[in-house]
């Protein structure tokens, strides 16, 4: 008995003292755990979601691609699939399962040796505490600590919390954080939408995504799906048949090319560049926003062709620079071609090697072994590239072009430009224009912007033209001259003269003699005399525009260029008339609308409506009130009336009056080649000396757009390219295809504006079946008089008596100091 009673008293003494030594241990590792009451208010970083103005995806910007969705609108499937794998007893234990850890180790036990995987037990609960407060290090001290803190979070999280916890952080594959993140990124669907087979499939990859590649392990991805469905069946998620009916569906996945997305790279990257000035880091890549642009994806892609389209006409025109590289066609040739690094911005053209040349084909080999032939059709635009882009003869034969072993990009063509279809693949000789461009679409009664293209590609630079490139407008900011005219007593019919003009520019500076640009010089100039200023504007004369400009003063020129903020810093200096100042594409794109929008002051915005993660409006572009707009029923009566908050910053008629001056340019100057669309529109060209920069910004009722078309590092784009032979072709071709089924209305008429047939060429009144005659604005009591206003250049005004009060005949004059007229 003595014996047995010190037996007792030691097993006694051994387990309160290890229970005390449990008890201290507990106490020692839950001391230094983290807090974990944070959880109960915790907010996961959450991707910023940006869409177009149709609800296509744009972009996404996170540090980790997460998408939080509350507990309550996950699908019921979603729930029991991830229960079914990874904890089917969640609902039933207190953060750890003993039962299912204990027959783990069972079986870990019983398969320990083999190669098979070892069984793990952690709950759900478990995992969210590793996730959120632990490392992943694999040591019992931490097994400990992620029990500790199961139970205490137990304690403080209800059971659907922690469920949402898990569900919208656990990390599956393809940088998809939560359930939600990964069913767009698999599947391209929300969580509502998934079958039952793409749920399975979701619950199947926490434990290891990588190994359930989709494609790169499908067989594996695969069983693995059909595990979780046959656990879904034993938990009664379904039935036997379902079960085996959802087991044979294919595992299918979306790729970035099958997803509802918008490529709009130049519009993303200033989206980016706002909202991270506007909102800070944090906020951009882990806020959740919820972020609606004004992009239009159908006029964004039309964009993108016109501008791609455009510039590679531009640079074929110049000529060919020299293939990309040169290899050994010898045995071995596919390898060392697929060696050769794509250039940045081929897009779907494929790099090729000349196999064989002759006077009429070449033969093009490719890294997969195919081939195709190059007819001379498809490469005579390649003449050789001289200095100052002059650029040679038409080459008569293929092998003056190319040569065996040259590495070229080429494009697979069907038909050739006369229509006819080819029998064999056959392609066509490209190269990457080095010339670059920018092209903008806005509505001119909102100024939202709804297309944008910055470059020829964002592969080759982020740089984005439309708002980045400060460049000189030259003719394009002539309006802003003729509206400065208009708004001081000016009309369109107002003559100025179209002559020689030497100014003093002080002391030992030599005079300054502008020019129109197709003269020369002074000795063969070719002058008009006086002319009305519409012809001024149409024909995009210097000398008329500068002696209007010095008419007015150009001070009030300024002050129309920041009333407009077509520039920022613009002194009074004649030569800014010609558009010396610098602008970017977007602000001179924005104040041409105001030109069509009669005058309303409008500012361009990106963003139609920013929506924090909690569904709260913190942007909102309209700021206009809508009284009864959100009443629950209507009666039938005059729908309700929004307010127009837009400021008036000029006369509504002068503003028809310079629309109506540029819708000439396009009917009669040097626009004209846009008339051949049919459509009502409006514009004006624009370049600058040496044609180091060519415009076309223009217009129909409802849209602008502009084009801007120069070297990053400025130099002339050629001595015959203009900004009506290089920009305007871009812009009518987006045009084309953006009005191609819209049937354009006529401009819109201010009532205070009258309507008088005058004769374009002498701005006289003349009756409507006259051979030159034009409908022209004018403000009441402006109509041509008999008399001739003469407006000298040092402001003197003369008005010859007109004692019988004939009939108006004529238009005002504007001189050039002369006297003589």
């Amino acid at each position: 008995m003595r014996w047995l009673f010190r037996l007792f008293a030691f097993t006694l003494v051994v387990i309160i003292g290890g229970i005390v030594a449990l008890l201290y241990l507990l106490y020692y590792l839950s001391s230094g755990l983290p807090d974990y009451k944070f959880l109960v208010d915790y907010e996961p970083a959450v991707l910023t979601r940006v869409h177009a103005n149709d609800g296509s995806l744009l972009v996404e910007f996170a540090r980790n691609k997460r998408i939080f969705v509350p507990i309550e609108v996950v699908p019921k499937r979603v729930i029991n699939a991830f229960l079914a794998a990874e904890d089917k007893n969640f609902y039933k234990h207190f953060g750890v399962d003993f039962f299912s850890l204990i027959s783990a180790s069972f079986i870990n036990l019983k398969n320990y040796g083999t190669c098979r995987r070892l069984i793990g037990a952690s709950t759900i609960t478990q995992q969210v505490a590793k996730n959120f407060l632990l490392t992943n290090e694999a040591s019992i001290k931490r097994k400990i600590k992620e029990a500790i803190l199961s139970f205490r979070i137990e304690h403080a999280l209800s059971k659907n919390r922690i469920l949402e916890l898990y569900l919208n952080d656990i990390y599956l594959g393809l940088g998809s954080y939560g359930v939600a993140a990964a069913a767009l990124n698999y599947f391209n669907k929300p969580l509502a939408d998934l079958t039952f087979a793409e749920t399975a499939y979701l619950a199947a990859l926490p434990k290891a995504p990588n190994n359930y590649h989709p494609t790169r392990k499908h067989d594996a991805a695969i069983a693995r799906r059909n595990w979780v469905i046959k656990q879904m069946e034993k938990n009664n998620f379904i039935d036997h048949s379902q079960a085996q009916e959802v087991m044979k569906k294919p595992l299918i996945v979306s790729s970035p090319f099958t997803r509802d997305e918008t490529n709009a790279d130049y519009f993303a990257d200033e989206v980016h560049r706002i909202l991270l000035d506007k909102y800070g880091e944090k906020c951009l890549y882990e806020g959740g926003m919820s972020v609606f642009t004004t992009l239009d994806p159908k006029l964004q892609r039309i964009a993108d062709k016109a501008l791609h389209d455009g510039l590679i006409k531009y640079d074929q025109r110049h000529g060919w620079r020299s293939p990309i590289a040169q290899i050994n066609i010898a045995p071995g040739w596919k390898d060392r071609l697929a060696k050769i690094k794509q250039p940045a911005g081929i897009g779907f053209w494929r790099l090729g090697v000349v196999m064989k040349v002759n006077a009429s084909t070449a033969t093009i080999g490719f890294a997969d072994g195919s081939f195709a032939t190059m007819p001379y059709l498809e490469m005579k635009w390649a003449r050789k590239r001289l200095k100052d882009q002059r650029f040679g003869i038409v080459p008569k034969f293929v092998h003056e072009v190319l040569s065996i072993g040259d590495v070229v990009a080429v494009e697979t063509v069907k038909k050739n430009s006369q229509g006819k279809t080819y029998t064999k693949p056959t392609v066509a000789l490209r190269q990457i224009p080095d010339v670059e461009g920018a092209i903008l679409a806005m509505d001119p009664h909102t100024g939202k912007v709804l297309a944008m293209s910055g470059g020829y590609s964002s592969k080759i630079s982020k740089f984005n033209r439309a708002t980045q490139a400060w460049r000189q407008p030259g003719s394009s900011f002539k309006p802003f001259v003729y509206l400065a005219a208009l708004d001081n007593g000016y009309t369109p019919a107002t003559r100025s003269l179209d002559a020689p003009l030497v100014l003093d520019q002080g002391s030992k500076l030599p005079k300054w003699k502008p020019s129109n640009y197709s003269n020369k010089s002074y000795e063969y100039a070719r002058f008009h005399g006086l002319t009305p200023i519409r012809l001024g504007i149409e024909k995009s004369r210097n000398l008329m525009t500068i002696r209007l400009a010095q008419s007015i003063g150009m001070d009030k020129v300024v002050n129309y260029a920041k009333l407009f903020d077509v520039v920022e810093h613009m002194e009074p200096h004649l030569s800014f008339a010609l558009g010396a100042a610098e602008t970017t594409l977007l602000r001179i794109t924005t104040a041409y609308s105001m030109f069509v929008n009669g005058g309303k002051r409008i500012k361009s915005s990106l963003f139609n409506l920013i929506v924090n993660r909690h569904g709260k409006v913190i942007y909102r572009y309209d700021k206009r009130l809508c009284e009864g707009c959100n009443a629950k029923t209507w009666n039938g009566g005059p729908p309700p009336e929004i307010h127009d908050n837009r400021e008036q910053i000029i006369d509504p008629a002068s503003a028809y009056q310079i629309v109506s001056m540029l819708r000439g340019v396009i009917q009669r100057g040097t626009g004209i080649s846009i008339s051949s669309l049919g459509k009502t529109l409006a514009g004006k060209t624009g370049t600058t000396n040496n044609n180091l920069d060519t415009w076309f910004i223009g217009f129909s009722p409802d849209l602008a757009v502009g084009v801007f078309v120069g070297f990053d590092h400025p130099r002339t784009l050629g001595i015959n390219d203009t900004g009506a032979s290089v920009a305007a072709p871009i812009f009518k071709l987006f045009m084309e295809s953006a009005l191609n089924d819209v049937t354009t209305p006529e401009f819109r008429i201010p009532p205070t504006v009258r309507m008088v047939w005058i004769d374009a060429n002498s701005g006289r009144r003349v009756n409507s079946s006259a051979p030159d005659a034009i409908l022209e604005a004018f403000k009441p009591g402006t109509e041509p008089t008999g008399d001739n206003l003469i407006i000298d250049n040092d402001q003197s005004i003369i008005f010859p008596a007109n004692p019988k009060n004939t009939e108006p005949t004529a238009a005002p004059i504007v001189g050039n100091g002369s006297g003589i007229y």
